[in-house]
């Protein structure tokens, strides 16, 4: 039997994240085949995640990554069941890294197949579920392009949004950060009233008909006043015409024309835990 030292446990930790003891259990099953303890680790971590294949992860960290160009941003989330384990430092720095190489990405799967550290995403994955526990997986993915592109994440990494602009024109990394912190705090359900499903507008206004006949409205009228409702849905939840949080004597629509003239909100994008 090979002698296992503490400098080699220590490199194996290093290398995949695992528990001191885990690192030389392997190791000594390995019979100090460094690359064989490995993928032993790997396996435990199939099996948990076998195991835990059916819990819940709601808990995890909310990661938005914009680019040095400040064209394209992506968001990610990094699932887990428990909120200990996402207040983790080492947990968020893993999301930090992940969210770090997704920017290269368009898709999930695309993502999820990408090398990182000598093994792919979807297996670091397995082999974190392993090493930790707790189901581990990447819950949302969002990218966003646009001439500019701002990002926010709310303290504790529950919520991350992106928000792209029309030019990048002085001032629009404050506008961007602004709209997406209104982004997260409002959750728009669309960018204007374009954006809104259809589905989303008949049963807004099924409600509202419903609401007014509870009133005693006549029904030859309904149709009408439920649209005037709809009309305030769309300025309570579509996000160019919320009022601002900043100042709410103006939409946020006048507060990025307000920094320049031209200046619109071309997109959003909006991941939140739970």
């Amino acid at each position: 039997m090979a002698k296992i030292t503490a400098a080699e446990v220590n490199k194996l930790r290093k290398t995949t994240g695992a528990g001191m003891m885990d690192c030389k259990n392997a190791l000594v099953e390995a019979d100090g085949d460094f690359e064989k303890a490995i993928e032993i680790l790997r396996k435990k971590g199939q099996k948990v995640a076998a195991k835990r294949a059916d819990r819940e992860s709601a808990e995890g960290a909310a990661i938005a990554k914009v680019n040095a160009e400040n064209s394209t941003g992506v968001i990610i989330s990094l699932n887990c069941e428990t909120d200990f384990v996402a207040k983790n430092d080492s947990f968020v720095t893993l999301a930090n890294d992940l969210a770090d190489l997704a920017l290269g990405f368009d898709s999930k799967d695309a993502f999820l197949a990408a090398s990182f550290n000598g093994m792919t995403v979807a297996e670091k994955l397995t082999e974190q579920t392993g090493v930790i526990g707790e189901k581990i997986e990447i819950g949302g993915f969002e990218k966003l392009s646009a001439p500019f592109v701002g990002s926010y994440i709310h303290a504790g990494n529950k919520i991350a949004t992106l928000v792209g602009l029309s030019a990048a024109v002085d001032g629009a990394a404050t506008a961007a950060k602004d709209v997406a912190m209104q982004a997260a705090a409002m959750n728009p359900v669309a960018l204007n009233e374009e954006g809104v499903d259809q589905s989303v507008i008949d049963k807004e206004i099924e409600i509202a008909k419903d609401q007014l006949r509870q009133e005693g409205k006549p029904e030859a009228m309904l149709e009408n006043i439920a649209k005037g409702k709809l009309k305030r849905f769309f300025k309570d939840n579509t996000l160019v015409n919320q009022a601002f949080i900043k100042d709410s004597k103006q939409s946020v629509a006048q507060y990025v024309k307000s920094v320049d003239s031209n200046l619109e909100v071309t997109g959003f994008q909006r991941v939140a835990l739970g």
